[in-house]
């Protein structure tokens, strides 16, 4: 998946500013999924407009910067459509953590335990970040189509962070119970 589609769909929701782009949606909203700084937002962007899938249209403000406000084509409406239907392959994941985890057998448990310490800290928080997004429980009779599907992605999102969590404290606990091993490696 690219970053494309994800502005794609955003605008599709409403036009937006590059800026609105990253304020009001990646960093407040789908940051959580798709992580992106100001300036992948506005090259995507650049690049959606030469595609012909977003056009450009500038608004004149007199007491601040000009404003470009962006908003999906035909083009990029059939362009999204035909990639939300498309099967997305399964993504490569590179998790350096656990290649440390794998090597770990040089270091001490105390270095080890402290890495894992370090990685339960973060998801902690990652998962703290996303019980904290304001969206009605499934079965809501409340909540609409978007509300739904945003849901449902939301709680694979923060089962597999308590699931790493679990994982983490397994872990930890398993290594600082278990029976030193003589190491002639064992760096700190």
């Amino acid at each position: 998946m690219s970053l494309a589609y994800v502005i794609l769909g955003l605008l599709q929701q409403q036009e937006m500013t590059g800026y609105d782009l990253k304020t009001s949606c990646f960093d407040q909203c789908i940051a959580h999924l798709w992580p992106a700084d100001q300036a992948q937002i506005y090259r995507t962007l650049d690049k959606l407009v030469e595609q012909g899938w977003i056009t450009c249209t500038i608004e004149i403000q007199h007491d601040r910067p000009n404003r470009k406000v962006y908003t999906v084509t035909e083009l990029g409406k059939a362009g999204f459509a035909q990639w939300l239907g498309t099967h997305q392959p399964l993504p490569t994941v590179r998790e350096p953590m656990l290649v440390q985890l794998h090597f770990a057998d040089q270091l001490s448990d105390e270095a080890i335990i402290h890495l894992l310490e370090q990685q339960l800290a973060a998801r902690s928080k990652k998962l703290a970040e996303c019980e904290i997004i304001d969206l009605p429980s499934l079965g809501d009779d409340s909540a609409n189509r978007e509300q739904v599907m945003q849901r449902l992605v939301l709680e694979l999102l923060i089962k597999r962070e308590q699931t790493y969590i679990n994982w983490l404290n397994t872990a930890i606990n398993v290594i600082a119970h278990q029976k030193p091993y003589p190491s002639h490696y064992q760096i700190l």
